[in-house]
């Protein structure tokens, strides 16, 4: 069972975060607590396993971003952190992770290349050079779609 600051945190962080330079201290202010409280409490509710993940959504045309790709790379496993860290060291890749199991039975690590003035298949060439990895697929984004989080607490609870 949740605590009364636990359902009013979990309301306010599966919102948009308000883009502030301290925004749990906005949230803290909204539900009546402090700052360490709220951080506190978060972390709580990810230790209990309430919250499994914490993250920013970037709406990258939005953003200033319109060349979008996801990648996805054919990495043998003993190179997967090396490769792993060179790609995410790249400052137009903002997602990078590992799939398992492989898609297609051999694509193992994706990212998400953004890029604006400099030409997105040059980047990847770059990304390509750098890590060695030439077994790679490139999935373009045409169209943004809305992104959105569940909701599991709304103000009627």
């Amino acid at each position: 069972m949740l605590t009364a600051l636990e359902k009013n945190i979990s309301r306010l962080i599966q919102q948009d975060i308000t883009l502030e330079k301290r925004p749990f201290k906005y949230i803290a202010e909204k539900v009546g607590a402090s700052e360490e409280e709220v951080l506190a409490t978060i972390h709580g509710l990810m230790t209990k396993g309430v919250v499994r993940k914490f993250g920013a959504i970037l709406r990258h045309q939005k953003a200033g971003f319109p060349h979008n790709a996801m990648v996805i790379w054919a990495v043998s496993q003993d190179r997967i952190e090396i490769a792993g860290n060179t790609l995410a060291s790249f400052k137009e890749v903002t997602h990078c992770y590992e799939r398992t199991p492989p898609f297609a039975g051999k694509y193992n690590v994706f990212t998400m290349v953004h890029s604006s003035g400099e030409d997105q298949e040059s980047v990847i060439h770059k990304l390509s050079q750098k890590t060695g990895i030439t077994d790679f697929k490139v999935l373009t984004s045409i169209e943004e779609y809305k992104k959105s989080s569940m909701e599991y607490f709304t103000d009627a609870q």
